[in-house]
């Protein structure tokens, strides 16, 4: 399909679409703007450096996708308690096929753990929460949906730089660009990495040079590794730890913000499930509960769930009274924040790396 016709398409997509954020805010697809948007890349991306055949290609043939318009305006926000969350994220075959993983790809994550400090689960955690371990396949091409979302302006200046990155990384890795696709936002690869991270954090973990974090699962890899190494990753530290408090404890402080040494939490009641004493070290952490999901129970129901984890011989002399179920929140977890900002997200990631030891 030609210049002419890609756009003619857009612009007839679009114009039929009733309701879309663009019919509301600007009537038909505003062609002028369009072109504007094109030549301001052009000379960005070639005052950037970037190289002349790139960013011929990724310019080429520009698309206008109107289904990521009407993504970006709905937005669902997805109210799940986080046994909903955790039941979704993370099941016996996501288990099993991290297992797996760690099989196939021994060498890689020993190299990753040499080099950046952390240890093959926590990379297979994510690697099995971004991409299902690279079995989730990307729809859009990049530089088409970052042209759609500079186009819609609500993040116009946001997108253009991401464009600008995926442009710079395909011209000095020798990528052919218009072969790069990922989520309709621009997240790419196994580990679902946006343009700019990559920029800043991608690594060669297969040494041919060039950075390709889509097609190489050793590059994704040490990208991540890279990634977390730097905000901070210390692999002699747990991510959370389960754990449970008065039921009149003061709740105001579940939600992972205040952070007190463990001394002072342990002094304030939080103790293990099975009512013994927390581990006690040199170091703050938060405490972090759903109180939208029925956190408050019974210490009954708790020594059931240590008795199933720890066989029926496990010490649970606690008297049966209300608890709250809560969770210790370690540096690691304020790291993977970082990556992903979501309290669920990060327990997701130690829930499923506890599993991959």
């Amino acid at each position: 399909m030609n210049h002419f016709m890609s756009r003619l398409c857009g612009l007839v997509v679009l114009c039929l679409v009733s309701g879309g954020a663009m019919g509301a805010d600007r009537g038909c697809f505003d062609m002028d703007r369009w072109d504007a948007i094109l030549a301001d890349v052009r000379t960005s991306a070639s005052a950037a450096g970037v190289d002349a055949d790139t960013i011929k290609d990724a310019l080429r043939s520009p698309q206008f996708i109107p289904s990521i318009v009407r993504s970006d305006a709905n937005q669902a926000e997805f109210k799940l308690t986080l046994d909903q969350y955790l039941g979704r994220m993370i099941n016996q075959n996501r288990i099993a096929t991290g297992r797996k993983m760690r099989d196939v790809y021994p060498t890689m994550l020993g190299r990753v753990e040499s080099t950046y400090g952390v240890p093959a689960h926590v990379i297979l955690a994510f690697w099995g929460l971004e991409s299902n371990y690279g079995a989730t396949k990307a729809r859009h091409q990049l530089t088409d949906a970052f042209l759609t979302l500079m186009y819609e302006g609500r993040r116009e200046t946001f997108f253009k730089k991401q464009l600008l990155a995926l442009m710079k990384i395909a011209s000095k890795n020798k990528l052919d660009i218009t072969d790069i696709h990922g989520s309709w936002a621009g997240a790419m690869g196994h580990f679902q990495f946006i343009p700019t991270t990559l920029e800043q954090y991608g690594a060669d973990g297969n040494g041919d040079g060039k950075i390709d974090i889509i097609n190489s699962v050793g590059d994704a890899m040490f990208s991540a590794g890279n990634y977390l190494n730097k905000l901070g990753w210390d692999p002699a530290q747990r991510i959370v730890r389960r754990v449970v408090l008065p039921a009149d404890f003061d709740v105001s402080l579940l939600d992972g913000k205040t952070k007190k040494d463990l001394a002072d939490w342990a002094a304030m009641g939080v103790t293990n499930p099975d009512g013994t004493p927390i581990p006690l070290a040199n170091m703050v952490a938060g405490l972090v509960a759903d109180l939208n999901q029925d956190a408050l129970t019974a210490a009954g129901t708790v020594v059931d769930d240590v008795q199933s984890q720890y066989g029926a011989d496990a010490d649970t002399d606690v008297a049966p009274r209300p608890v709250i179920v809560a969770y210790l929140t370690y540096p690691n977890f304020y790291r993977i924040k970082k990556w992903n900002n979501s309290n669920w997200y990060a327990i997701a990631v130690a829930t499923l790396a506890d599993e991959l030891k």
